[in-house]
């Protein structure tokens, strides 16, 4: 392997991220990324400044049997980021589907809304989403630059802007890599676990540790 092979290969490396789907077991973990965000945050991800009792309600009221919601863990297995892919529940828009993000603040600048965004339109595809719609408030920039980058018609109505995105149909290319990309974000999340589980029994054992050294000075 050339050098110019080898860096290229650590680019790619370094450039995946793990998506992991969510299912209603992480709700407390959703409940708290969302709750986390900052009111500025808030107001675009939702198009209001959702109180914290709101957020539960939305929390709530996911369906994780009809829609798909992502999301990314840092190495503490916090959700750092996440991603809600809601199908459409009216038979004559069977097709279509609308995508919301949001990134925690001290994880921006690494790309992870786009990220979402292209696992989400991938995921969209395998399921037979001919169009992707993504309803933001016009100074959302960050959210309107994906949809645009991705090649959406955005259409601005003052204060708030929608944007529409033509998937092709899904290939074996497209299902191929969901099925790669979600096995690989498990193994990642599994790793994760055993580490954090590593953690707290080393942290349990130093306790026990520093228990007896305290107990053998006394005697």
């Amino acid at each position: 392997m050339t050098d110019r092979q080898a860096n290229g290969t650590a680019r790619k490396t370094e450039s995946w991220v793990p998506i992991r789907s969510l299912s209603s077991r992480h709700k407390p973990r959703i409940e708290r990324h969302l709750c986390g965000l900052t009111a500025q945050d808030r107001y675009l991800r939702f198009g209001y400044a959702a109180t914290a009792e709101q957020i539960g309600r939305y929390v709530q009221g996911l369906d994780f049997e009809r829609d798909e919601i992502f999301g990314v863990f840092n190495r503490r297995l916090e959700l750092v980021a996440m991603a809600h892919l809601a199908y459409s529940i009216d038979p004559q828009w069977a097709t279509c589907a609308e995508f919301g993000v949001s990134v925690a603040s001290h994880q921006r600048g690494k790309g992870l809304g786009g990220k979402l965004f292209g696992h989400a339109v991938m995921h969209a595809r395998n399921q037979g989403v001919s169009m992707l719609f993504i309803h933001a408030l016009s100074e959302n920039a960050a959210m309107l630059k994906i949809a645009r980058h991705a090649g959406a018609t955005v259409e601005r109505d003052g204060s708030e802007s929608d944007a529409y995105l033509a998937l092709p149909q899904a290939d074996l290319d497209s299902q191929f890599s969901g099925l790669l990309q979600e096995q690989m974000a498990q193994v990642d999340y599994q790793l994760k676990l055993q580490a954090q589980q590593f953690r707290q029994w080393l942290a349990t054992v130093q306790e026990i540790r520093q228990g007896v050294r305290e107990a053998r000075h006394k005697v």
